[in-house]
């Protein structure tokens, strides 16, 4: 399916230097691949629906809780900038519009 120089050409494109084993090694493992995306295309999926998996798949996360810190001058003090009960950041927005 796939010829030696379409390795090369896939391989410059790639900006990748491979060796002549390399080279081989590729153009039957491609052809290997393209070979069974064919017998792929041979099966009939008109009424398979598109999926993005094969199961569904959920995150795990729990809810967030507000919960009061006991010692918030402990952590204050751990910041790099702070300031009166915040923590101070550099500023991202440009406020002048």
């Amino acid at each position: 399916m796939i010829d030696l120089e379409q390795v090369q050409k896939v391989a410059h494109l790639a900006r990748l230097e491979l060796t002549p084993e390399e080279e081989e090694q590729f153009t039957t493992q491609l052809s290997g691949i393209l070979e069974y995306v064919e017998q792929l295309n041979e099966l009939d999926t008109t009424d398979v629906p598109p999926t993005t998996r094969a199961i569904d798949v959920e995150n795990v996360t729990r809810p967030d809780e507000v919960r009061p810190y006991s010692d918030q001058e402990a952590l204050l003090q751990q910041a790099p900038n702070r300031e009166d009960e915040f923590f101070q950041v550099p500023q991202i927005m440009n406020t002048e519009e």
